[in-house]
């Protein structure tokens, strides 16, 4: 099986001034392109060959595990986004926001401190179990709550390349910003 980079939504300038341009178009447009190259040239003749990326999300280890996990995460990120995005959640995920953090504005602060306290490199997530109760994460590196049997919601990336261009050091700010842009009808659906 060939993965393929799936093209954005909404044009890369549109983002902005939560994403710049830049930055999409090397996050996107170069980091991503070589996680999938990087894949598909890993996973040929592997047990692997012929599976659902989620599959070998799940089952795979090392080198290949992390770039079927940075080619899915970062897909799963850049489509979580809107240039219509912000607000709120509403219905059945909003409802489970409240029960299990209390309000969404309390959801946003310790979503947001998770993703500051990540030592290093890796990404923040949202995610449920197969009850509906919500969980936030931290997880290094490539990794990715599927591995644990949760269904991921939304994710921040808190390695540099996705903020440096436009916020350098400055995380905290990257991270509060992606609020303007957040498509809660596709994290909706996800839930």
């Amino acid at each position: 099986m060939t993965y393929t980079q799936p093209q954005l939504p909404y044009p890369s300038d549109s983002l902005a001034p939560a994403i710049s341009q830049e930055t999409i178009d090397f996050h996107y447009g170069k980091h991503e392109k070589a996680y999938i190259e990087n894949l598909n040239k890993m996973i040929q003749g592997t047990e692997f060959d012929n599976e659902d990326l989620e599959d070998v999300i799940k089952r795979a280890d090392g080198p290949l595990y992390n770039n079927a996990a940075q080619a899915w995460n970062h897909i799963f990120y850049f489509f979580s986004f809107s240039p219509d995005g912000g607000g709120e959640p509403s219905g059945e995920l909003a409802d489970a926001i409240r029960r299990d953090f209390g309000s969404f504005d309390k959801f946003k602060e310790e979503f947001e401190k998770a993703g500051v306290s990540l030592f290093g490199s890796g990404w923040v997530w949202l995610s449920r179990d197969q009850d509906g109760k919500l969980f936030i994460t931290q997880e290094p590196n490539a990794g990715n709550p599927l591995r644990k049997g949760l269904t991921p919601l939304l994710t921040f990336d808190v390695w540099e390349h996705a903020y440096y261009l436009d916020y350098q050091n400055r995380r905290a700010d990257a991270l509060k910003s992606l609020w303007d842009i957040i498509d809660w009808d596709m994290v909706e659906s996800r839930y």
